[in-house]
């Protein structure tokens, strides 16, 4: 077998020295040592100036969130109150007027009068990706809030103030995007102006509901939720407590941690979690899913629910957010104050708010439930119906800000947001934050008033961050990342999701972008702490297609961007230490090297793919390279590679690259035979973008990525000494290869080192591509013990002969497998068509063999930005029931006439209308996606590569009566494995076979009950404003503010018993009421 093995490997070295043109392609950049300059990546200067850079860029926003902020509450202090406003007196653009003017079902759902809203013209801007209007600003007002109410009015009065200061913030800094101001109310006014887009549903956005605004309105917090599940509670009651606790989490942010627990007699949490975890969109994942299967029984025990609670929150031995301490008790009402645990745990520092929300309709006092969250410092809440969720389970951030508020200047801090979806279309972004105070005083030596009017927020799409990074000094494997105080990850090349819900933040930590070892959980802390490093690492890294696994070494370098909570690292190979400029300043040889990129040329000269690079500002990008190409021809043949709309380095190193590999055409392709061994192309790629097939006929299957830098057999290369063998890509659940025409194909590629002085660097990639069949065919004949003269003898167990692959393949199996565990090549012909497939899938048993004999190593990660087919609903907890129904007792009790249950039930109409069944409601749905649409999910990745064994070894594969024999050998200077095996006599070996392809997780990817119980390192912002001892907390909650007549509900009832919908009045709650003070 060593015999063998020494063949396969010189014949593959000959052919690539021969074809591949490695040291003449040497020669030829050394011959052009005039024509360029080696320039070199200092890794701390790069990493200072880019941070510094994006320093700046954050700097000229938070400058414009300021004067916005200053602005916005020196208006609201000199608005005057105005009682008797009425819709027609207050003009401004509607943004989702349009879209309900044009609502097909024709539903005039709390439009108000459109006699007040402007209509505008629109123009294109590529900036916003969107049509916009610079004279004037939008409003968007959520669908579930009465836009006459005189709140909004008096709202959208003060605002239309904030016009000229945005339109005065553009003048100053033209790259601004969206600036926008998110009102406590509910409203939103943006600009520049731009149509809302408006969902195919019910449109359920809420300001107060994005990350940037939660982040923006309060400090971090430690909720424990706690809820009610005695007998007491059942049918809708409980859907509606569910219902409000998943909308509850919704309001938390990574800044937050959170428990939920249900009680009756004793006290339990719902999911596996024991302690505070982060609130991070995989842990409310696990508490929503929970919160449904909750069961009601029993009777009610506050005591046992407030002592689980404060237990939760004394804990100090976990990580959690140490400010502002909270319980959130959902019920549907009781008799106990449990005032002994208050003053047990609370009082009389009262270190933790209560808030109290009483759900469902019913006729239990509530006093007891008022008083605990007034002598609490918290909040109680009212919800009666469906209608009542939303805006009940948001408001207590009204009273978190008080503290805010109250510290004045101290807490006017700009926070910069996770990275999340823009609702606009900008993209992927994040946004500079800052709340905004109401500086207004109850009167004359009066308290000042104590309520956060909002918060102002800035957009910076992240593709504006990426500009300010190095884009191609860095070679193939080079990178810029940043990272934020909780280790996700702000810019990054891993940062890709496949799709995106603009009601949760992009989240992908630094250990997931990665494959995570314990260097870089070192890095990942030292630059949350916001410390300066270096550090040389050897790690894994997954190939660009996530078949492969490399082992490879990295330098790290990161230093914090002042001024922000990111930090900023570079990641250089010692291969990229260095790079090529090109010095074309002749201007003929300009020309001559341009000559061979036209297509006239590539007959002669070999097909030329260029990188679809962003080379001068007015190119047209085209996904068709051909196009592309042209387009590039084109605008050359208008501007010179010198002109300043042009970027001269990316243009004289692709003009420089194509003269180098023309060269190599010349001196090596052109005069020799491909088919003399069995070769479809031979092929260049290099750092200047350009990628050359020879001859021109073998473009026409080429199907590598034209962007040498998105190609994964350029970067394996650089990544790998010797020969990458690369099969085509197959999927276990496609058909077979169809070997026609002598079309497909291996790529064998190697990196071309290059050493000028003491200077080493790798500018490009060179190859062959194998005739697949021809190969296979020759793979025989090298494997056996014959040359080419000789004839086959066949060798049997009598013979005297040793037996080879080729005449013995009916009891050999003989195949040639890479680092990742794909089937190269065979000798088997039934095989041929499974070339490029995972080895299990051909031979689970001598695959398993492999991976047990450690010639194989697993490695196995998560991918948490997926896009997975949706899953059809479950039908968890109560019997369906959408709208409460009046008994004939109802009807009967005037009681019931002058409750709130009336009120009520006309709201859960009003939303049934339009949420239709919106206890099953997905919100993705909601907000307007088709039911068809993919949702993200977490897969689960496994790759193989190459273990500790590297001499030849043999084994035998223990199955009782069907053992088999194997030997298997590295082939030196390559990444194949050769394996030479007794074939199975029959299938009782079949039991275990190993898994490549990528799975979905049922779960959120590993246990998220087990990785909770070691939390990655994170930290929190640094000021917290929890606690001010001037705060007025006597307005803490009385109930509903709006007692409707008698006469109204009779009236309301008969419109229901009709079936007739009718208008909605406005709905006016104690907090909304106390804002025109």
């Amino acid at each position: 077998m060593q015999h063998w093995a020494r063949r396969l490997e010189q014949e593959i070295d000959g052919v690539m020295r021969i074809f591949g043109g490695v040291q003449q392609l040497r020669e030829i950049y050394k011959d052009n040592r005039n024509l360029f300059e080696v320039q070199e990546n200092e890794p701390q200067k790069l990493v200072e100036k880019v941070a510094g850079d994006i320093e700046s860029l954050l700097d000229r926003k938070v400058q414009a969130l300021k004067r916005l902020a200053d602005a916005a509450e020196n208006f609201q202090k000199a608005h005057r109150w105005q009682d008797n406003i009425k819709e027609e007196d207050i003009i401004y653009y509607d943004a989702k007027a349009d879209a309900e003017l044009d609502d097909p079902e024709g539903e005039d759902v709390e439009r108000g009068s459109k006699t007040s809203t402007l209509r505008l013209d629109f123009m294109e801007d590529p900036n916003f990706k969107n049509k916009v209007n610079y004279s004037y600003t939008a409003v968007q007002i959520p669908t579930d809030i009465y836009k006459g109410s005189t709140v909004i009015l008096n709202e959208l009065n003060w605002t239309e103030a904030l016009e000229n200061v945005f339109i005065e913030n553009r003048r100053q800094d033209p790259t601004l995007l969206w600036q926008v101001f998110g009102s406590a109310t509910g409203v939103t006014r943006y600009y520049p102006a731009t149509p809302w887009r408006a969902p195919k549903k019910i449109d359920l956005y809420d300001v107060r509901r994005r990350p940037w605004y939660i982040q923006g309105a309060s400090s971090p917090k430690d909720m424990v939720i706690i809820v009610d599940v005695s007998g007491s509670v059942s049918g809708l009651t409980l859907k509606l407590m569910k219902t409000s606790v998943c909308e509850m989490l919704d309001t938390l942010s990574d800044d937050d941690y959170v428990n939920v627990a249900s009680f009756n007699e004793k006290a339990q949490p719902v999911s596996c979690f024991t302690h505070l975890v982060q609130a991070n969109v995989r842990n409310k994942k696990v508490f929503k899913e929970a919160v449904q299967g909750m069961v009601a029984k029993g009777t009610t025990g506050y005591k046992a629910g407030f002592e689980y609670a404060f237990d939760q929150l004394q804990n100090s031995n976990i990580t959690r957010a140490n400010c502002n301490k909270m319980i959130m008790m959902f019920t549907d009402g009781g008799e106990d104050r449990v005032q002994d645990v208050f003053e047990k745990y609370n009082w009389p520092n009262r270190t933790v708010r209560v808030f109290t929300f009483s759900v469902g309709q019913h006729n239990y006092d509530v006093t007891p439930l008022q008083w605990m969250a007034c002598t609490n410092k918290g909040y109680y809440f009212e919800i009666p119906s469906i209608g009542a969720i939303r805006i009940n389970t948001q408001e207590y951030l009204d009273v978190l800000g008080r503290p805010m508020v109250l510290a004045g200047k101290e807490a006017k801090q700009v926070q910069w947001t996770n990275v999340y979806e823009d609702a606009l279309g900008l993209g992927l972004v994040v946004t500079g934050t800052l709340p905004v105070f109401n500086l207004t005083q109850d009167g004359p030596g009066e308290k000042k008033n104590q309520l956060i009017l909002g918060v102002m927020g800035i957009d910076v799409a992240l593709n504006d961050i990426k500009r300010l990074t190095p884009n191609y000094t860095l070679g193939a494997n080079g990178y810029v990342f940043a990272i934020d105080l909780n280790g996700y990850v702000l810019l990054h090349p891993n940062l890709k999701p496949q799709t995106t819900n603009f009601r949760e933040p992009v989240t992908l930590d630094f250990l997931d972008a990665e494959l995570e070892d314990e260097n870089k959980e070192e890095i990942r802390r030292s630059m949350i702490d916001g410390n300066k490093g270096h550090k040389q690492i050897r790690t894994l890294v997954k190939s660009l297609d996530e078949r492969y696994i490399d082992e490879v070494i990295r330098n790290y370098t990161w230093v914090p961007i002042r001024s922000t909570n990111y930090s900023l690292g570079l990641v250089l190979p010692p291969y990229s230490t260095f790079y090529l400029q090109a010095n074309l300043s002749d201007q003929i040889l300009q020309v001559k090297y341009f000559e061979f990129l036209l297509p006239s040329s590539f007959e002669s000269e070999g097909h030329v793919f260029i990188a679809p690079r962003e080379y001068c500002k007015d190119l047209n990008v085209s996904d068709n390279n051909t196009e592309f190409l042209k387009n590039f021809i084109e605008l050359m043949e208008k501007v010179t590679p010198d002109s300043k709309q042009c970027n001269n380095f990316l243009l004289h190193n692709l003009i420089l690259d194509t003269g180098i590999t023309q060269q190599l055409v010349e001196r090596v392709w052109r005069d020799q035979d491909l088919n003399t061994y069995s070769l479809l192309a031979v092929f260049a790629a290099t750092d200047g973008g350009i990628t050359r097939v020879f001859p021109n006929k073998a473009a026409e299957d080429w199907t590598e990525n034209p962007e040498p830098f998105n190609a994964s057999f350029y970067r394996r290369s650089l990544d790998n000494h010797g020969y990458v063998f690369k099969p085509p890509h197959q999927d276990s659940l496609l058909r077979p290869l169809e070997l026609e025409n002598d079309t497909v194909g291996v790529l064998v590629s190697t990196a071309v080192e290059l050493s000028l002085g003491r200077r080493t660097l790798r500018p490009a990639v060179v190859g062959v591509k194998l005739d697949l069949e021809a190969w296979a065919e020759k793979f025989k004949v090298l494997a056996s013990n014959r040359t080419h003269q000789d004839q086959p003898q066949k060798c049997g167990p009598s013979s005297h002969c040793e037996m080879d692959c080729e005449v013995n393949n009916e009891d050999l199996l003989c195949v040639l497998i890479d680092d990742g565990g794909f089937l190269v090549l065979s000798n088997q012909n039934h095989q041929w068509d499974q070339v490029g497939r995972f080895f299990s899938e051909v031979d689970a048993n001598l695959m398993l063999a492999l991976y047990n004999n450690s010639f194989y190593t697993r490695k196995e990660s998560y991918d948490y930005q997926a896009a997975c087919a949706p899953q059809p609903p479950g039908n968890l907890g109560a019997a369906p029931r959408g709208v409460f129904v009046p008994t004939i007792a109802d009807f009967l009790n005037l009681a019931w006439w002058t409750s709130a249950a009336a009120w009520s039930l006309f709201q859960q109409l009003l939303y049934g209308l339009i949420y239709h069944s919106w206890f099953q409601a997905d919100p993705a749905e909601a907000e307007g996606s088709p039911e068809t649409r993919e949702s993200s999910c977490v897969m689960k990745q496994t790759q193989y590569y190459f273990g500790s064994v590297n001499a030849s070894y043999n084994a035998i594969i223990d199955c009782g009566n069907c053992s088999r024999l194997f030997h298997a050998q590295r082939l030196t200077n390559t990444n194949l494995l050769f394996v030479v095996a007794e074939k199975p006599l029959c299938s009782q070996c079949e039991a275990g076979r190993l898994l490549q392809k990528e799975t979905h997780c049922p779960a959120d990817g590993p246990e998220q009950c087990e990785l909770v119980q070691r939390p990655r390192y994170r930290r929190g912002p640094h000021i917290c404003f929890d606690y001010n001892a001037t705060e007025d907390t006597s307005d803490c909650g009385r109930g509903a503010s709006f007692p409707p007549s008698l006469g109204v509900l009779v009236s309301l009832q008969l419109l229901l018993l009709l079936g007739l919908p009718p208008r909605p009045q406005p709905q006016v709650h104690s907090f909304a009421a106390s804002r025109r003070l």
